[in-house]
C-alpha cells in the first residue's frame, strides 16, 4: 500500500471516530441540506468531499493534542513550581536544545498538515476528462445553466427560487403562509446529473460576483463577470443536494438557492429526453397569433419567475434601485422600445442596477410578459399587445 493510500485510510478512520453527526430530537438527518442543531459538516457524497471531511477532522485532532499538550505543561508548571512551595525562578536565558525543539517540531507538524491539504487543493482543481460539462451563469438573482458537452448537450434553462413570496413576506409585511422544510432552498428547475459521472462546471456571471456552493460536494467556486472559472464534482450517491450563493450579491442574495438532483443513468436519460421535448415545445411557431388573454396568462407566469424580484409583484420597483413599471414611459410608450429593452438590456443613470438582456427567453415569453405589463396594474397602453412574430423580427435587426 502506497503512502498516499495509507494516509487516506488513516484519515478516513479518524473521520469515522471523530465525527458523529448531530440531529434534532424530532427531525431525522436529511441528505443534502442543513439540519437543525447540526454539528460538523454535511455528510459528504463525493470522493473529494470525503477526503476534505476526514482531513478537517484529522487536523482538529492534531490541534486538540497540541492544545492539551501545551496548556497542560503550562498549567502543570505554574501549579507545581509556584512561589508558595518555595520554588525560585530560573535565571537562564537561552537553551540551544529548547530553541531547536520548538523550531523543528512545529515545522514538522505544519509540513504534515500541508501535504494532505495541498493534495486536496490539487485534486479540486483537476477538471480534466469530464463526462459532462455545464456552464453556470450567476445573475441577480437566479442561476442560468447550459449543458455544453456530454449527454444532454444543448439543454438550457434558468433556475429561480421556488419558495412562494407568501412565505417570504415583503418589507413591513409578515409572511401569510407557513414556511416549509426547504424554505429558501428550493428552485423551479434543479440541475440534474447522473450518479458516478464527473461533472465539470464552467462558471461566470453577467452582473456582480456570485458563488456557486454545494456543501455535500465540497464545491465552492466564485462566478465573476468577465472571467471563466471552473470546478468539478462526482456524486457517488443518488439524492437531492442543496446550497446557496455565498457571495453577497445584492438585496435578493438570500433568494438564489442551488439544487442538484443526482439520479441514475436511466433516469438521467429520461430527463434529457423530457427536457429536449420541453425545449422543442417552447420554440413556438412565431407565426401563431395569440389572443390577449393567452398572452396575459402566460406573461403573468413569466413575470413571476423572472421579473418580480426587481420590479416587485405590484410593479412599483424599488425606489432609487429598480425602475417602476406602473406608469413607466417605456411600458406605456411604443412597444418596439420595450421589446428592444428586453432583448438588449438597458442602463439608466437614474437607477444604479442595469436591466439585463433577456434574449434567453423565447419569443412567446417576451411577447407575453410585455403584454402582461402593458395591461396590468393601472397600465393601459395604447399598443397593448405584442405577438411573438414581432419579437422574432426585432431579434434580426
Amino acid at each position: 500500500m502506497t503512502y498516499a493510500k495509507r494516509f487516506k485510510a488513516l484519515m478516513l478512520g479518524l473521520a469515522v471516530a471523530a465525527s458523529i453527526p448531530a440531529m434534532a430530537a424530532t427531525e431525522p438527518v436529511i441528505t443534502g441540506r442543513p439540519v437543525e442543531h447540526q454539528l460538523n459538516m454535511q455528510a459528504p457524497v463525493t470522493g473529494i468531499a470525503a477526503y476534505i471531511y476526514s482531513l478537517h477532522n484529522w487536523m482538529m485532532v492534531v490541534c486538540l493534542v497540541i492544545f492539551i499538550g501545551v496548556f497542560g505543561v503550562m498549567f502543570y508548571s505554574v501549579f507545581k513550581h509556584r512561589k508558595s512551595l518555595g520554588h525560585k525562578p530560573a535565571t537562564f536565558h537561552e537553551s540551544t536544545t529548547v530553541e531547536i525543539a520548538w523550531t523543528v517540531i512545529p515545522f514538522l507538524i505544519v509540513i504534515g498538515m500541508a501535504l494532505p491539504a495541498t493534495h486536496a487543493v490539487v485534486q479540486m482543481k483537476d477538471t480534466s476528462n469530464p463526462d459532462l460539462t455545464i456552464k453556470v451563469t450567476g445573475m441577480q438573482w437566479k442561476w442560468g445553466y447550459d449543458y455544453l458537452k456530454g449527454e444532454g448537450e444543448g439543454i438550457s434553462f434558468l433556475s429561480n427560487l421556488a419558495t412562494p413570496r407568501t412565505q417570504v413576506g415583503e418589507p413591513g409585511i409578515a409572511p401569510t403562509e407557513k414556511r416549509t422544510e426547504n424554505y429558501l432552498l428550493e428552485v423551479d428547475n434543479p440541475v440534474v446529473v447522473p450518479v458516478g459521472k464527473k461533472v465539470r462546471l464552467v462558471l461566470t456571471a453577467n452582473d456582480v460576483i456570485h458563488s456557486w456552493t454545494i456543501p455535500a460536494f465540497a464545491v465552492k467556486q466564485d462566478a465573476i463577470p468577465g472571467f471563466v472559472r471552473d470546478t468539478w464534482f462526482k456524486a457517488e450517491q443518488i439524492g437531492t443536494y442543496r446550497g446557496n450563493c455565498v457571495e453577497l450579491c445584492g438585496k435578493e442574495h438570500a433568494f438564489m438557492p442551488i439544487v442538484v438532483k443526482v439520479v441514475s443513468a436511466e433516469d438521467y436519460t429520461a430527463w434529457v429526453n423530457g427536457e429536449k421535448t420541453r425545449m422543442a415545445a417552447l420554440a413556438d411557431d412565431p407565426n401563431k397569433v395569440w389572443t390577449i388573454d393567452e398572452l396575459k396568462t402566460k406573461g403573468e407566469k413569466v413575470y413571476a419567475a423572472n421579473c418580480v424580484a426587481c420590479h416587485q409583484a405590484n410593479g412599483q420597483g424599488v425606489p432609487s434601485a429598480f425602475a417602476a413599471l406602473v406608469g413607466s414611459p417605456v411600458v406605456l410608450g411604443p412597444k418596439a422600445e420595450q421589446i428592444a429593452v428586453l432583448l438588449n438590456g438597458k442602463h439608466s443613470g437614474k437607477y444604479p442596477s442595469a436591466m439585463p438582456a433577456w434574449k434567453q427567453l423565447s419569443d412567446s415569453e417576451i411577447a407575453s410578459v410585455i403584454t402582461y405589463t402593458r395591461n396590468n396594474w393601472t397600465n393601459k397602453a395604447d399598443e397593448n399587445i405584442v405577438q411573438p412574430s414581432e419579437v422574432l423580427a426585432a431579434r434580426g435587426k
